[in-house]
């Protein structure tokens, strides 16, 4: 007689689901052993993947979904188990990863005494799913398992079950049946009346630029189209820098806290900016006035800038709705002006600490993220810790419509490179994996190793050791504070991933750096890369307020006055390059 946990995992198999990240758990074994009977992806089913961490566990789901753009799967057991995945649950559904959460509950009879691990599941993942539910009776299956699915997959984003572990293992009532999930969502096309305005707009203008995100995945070729026809420098998101970036001669940098380039400056002194599939949040970077939003999202559009108009469409549709109709930009002197000043910027930034390394030690990170980047594959998968992993990944990975880049952009968790490489392995198992690592990032995390030891995963950890929470102290930095408590005792992780039974090396000369890197990354199998790296390398956003560079001063002065001289010093010769004028 089949169970209701047969019936779930039966509908996560005509889903397309073939694994399923978690920690086992009392309340959750009648799933697990529903798995376990399926006999695994190999025979058609599910495999189960013993992550040491339930938020792990999510991560890698999140991940998942975000490479293959389908339903991926965590559970976790009652109580703490649910509190586990709740980051990771987060990132997927800030991020509109299709992720299915199975949180398992106490017995059924048992909720509101106040029992043992009692939690209340609805009321914790409520804010961090579109859909989250208790089946309270097998009465309620398989259908509450479906409409879990869909909304996940079509709402794309979170969805939670919560099922006791009583109810689970009680027998089905329903049959299961054959159901198939949403198929390809349609492109959202504006209305006509949108398209006429967003014309007439464009041809008025006669400084446009583009300002692309991750809405654009899909319209790269239109985006280039378009940008040609009206002589737009194009900037980018961190999340549309996959996107955009690569075959783009139009291309000037980020803006932002993790910017470079000439972006923020086109942005400015356009006289209409197109926001294009971005939710880009930092509000103050904006120019706050001639601007245009396009994005499948109405609870987006308008929320990030004041507008001219919002237009409800996919880009690339509402591009090719309007391409015909405008007219094209004989003069490009503003586009070409964007263009050497980007080159100019990055001259100064991006290349600021890869052109004289040679003897430099501590490592700069810079340097380390360059030749990473010139000896990763072509279709590699990058992870990247939040921090200043963001930054070395933004300025120095190399886009190429192959290469993927995937992280906490949204939610900002820390600690998400390596199980989101665990999820990106799993569904992509022949393919070059690099988890870019911050030191704390992976000190949060760091049973996660085994479970690439567990599974054979043959990812590679590229660990930015510097000691120190650098993005952190740059924040308080630019708040005019000295830096307190982000700095922390050196770890030789090397040393760590040898004893867990993986493949490790520790690099702390330049000279080293290149062999190092191919060395893990030509080894068969999981391989960490210790990388210790200068802590006082520190990335100043290419446009910061008067202000800010005041708050930097005076921490400057602050830590000089309480004995730190030394480490003023270090720090200005990293960044004096860097640090534009008040």
């Amino acid at each position: 007689m089949a169970t209701v946990a047969d019936q779930l995992i039966d509908v996560l198999v005509q889903s397309g689901v073939r694994r399923i990240y978690g920690v086992v758990g009392d309340s959750l074994n009648p799933v697990v052993d529903a798995v376990r009977r399926t006999g695994g992806s190999a025979r058609g089913g599910i495999d189960w993947v013993h992550v040491r961490n339930e938020e792990a566990g999510a991560f890698a789901a999140a991940a998942e979904a975000q490479l293959t753009g389908e339903l991926a799967v965590c559970a976790g057991s009652c109580g703490p188990g649910n509190l586990h995945l709740l980051q990771g649950v987060y990132d997927a559904h800030r991020s509109g990863a299709p992720v299915l959460a199975l949180a398992s509950h106490i017995p059924s009879t048992q909720i509101g005494t106040g029992f043992f691990q009692e939690t209340h599941p609805q009321q914790l993942f409520a804010e961090c799913s579109h859909y989250c539910e208790l089946v309270s009776g097998p009465e309620q299956m398989p259908r509450l398992a479906r409409i879990a699915v869909q909304n996940a997959v079509g709402r794309r984003g979170a969805a939670v079950l919560v099922l006791p572990g009583d109810v689970s293992h009680e027998s089905a009532v329903n049959p299961t049946g054959v159901s198939a999930p949403l198929g390809t969502p349609p492109a959202i096309v504006p209305a006509a009346a949108d398209v006429d305005r967003l014309v007439e707009r464009i041809n008025r203008a006669e400084k446009v630029m583009i300002m692309a995100g991750a809405g654009c995945r899909d319209a790269h070729q239109d985006l280039l189209a378009l940008a040609d026809t009206i002589g737009a420098p194009v900037g980018h998101s961190l999340r549309g820098k996959e996107y955009v970036q690569y075959d783009n001669p139009f291309d000037v940098g980020m803006s932002g806290l993790l910017g470079y380039g000439s972006c923020y400056d086109a942005m400015h002194e356009a006289d209409l900016v197109l926001l294009l599939g971005t939710d880009f949040p930092y509000n103050t970077f904006l120019p706050q006035r001639n601007t245009v939003q396009v994005d499948i999202d109405p609870a987006r559009i308008g929320r990030r800038s004041v507008l001219e108009f919002g237009v409800l469409g996919d880009v690339g549709a509402t591009i090719r709705a309007a391409l015909p109709r405008l007219r094209r930009r004989e003069d490009r002197s503003f586009l070409h002006s964007m263009l050497h000043k980007h080159e100019r910027s990055l001259q100064r930034v991006v290349d600021a600490y890869t052109s004289d390394v040679a003897q430099r030690v501590p490592l700069h990170p810079e340097y380390v993220a360059d030749i990473l980047d010139e000896e990763a594959a072509d279709d590699a998968v990058f992870t990247v810790d939040t921090g200043m992993g963001n930054v070395w990944a933004a300025r120095y990975v190399t886009p190429n419509g192959r290469r993927r880049l995937i992280g906490s952009f949204v939610h900002g968790s820390m600690a998400n490179a390596l199980p989101h490489a665990i999820g990106v392995q799993s569904a992509a198992p022949g393919r070059q994996v690099v988890a870019m690592c911050g030191d704390g990032g992976l000190a949060m995390l760091m049973g996660e190793l085994l479970t690439l030891k567990t599974h054979a995963l043959p990812v590679k950890a590229v660990v930015f050791n510097n000691s120190s929470l650098g993005m952190v102290k740059l924040e308080m930095l630019v708040d005019g504070l000295p830096e307190f408590g982000t700095d922390h005792d050196s770890v030789d992780f090397a040393a760590i991933a040898r004893a867990a039974g993986l493949h490790s090396r520790r690099v702390e000369k330049p000279a080293d750096v290149r062999e190092g890197i191919r060395e893990i990354l030509d080894h068969d199998g999981p391989a960490v890369l210790d990388v210790v790296t200068d802590p006082n390398a520190l990335s100043i956003p290419p446009n910061i307020t008067a202000a800010q560079v005041r708050g930097f001063a005076l921490a400057a002065s602050r830590t000089v006055l309480g004995g730190g001289v030394g480490k003023m010093l270090q720090l200005a010769k990293s960044n004096l390059r860097n640090v534009p004028r008040p």
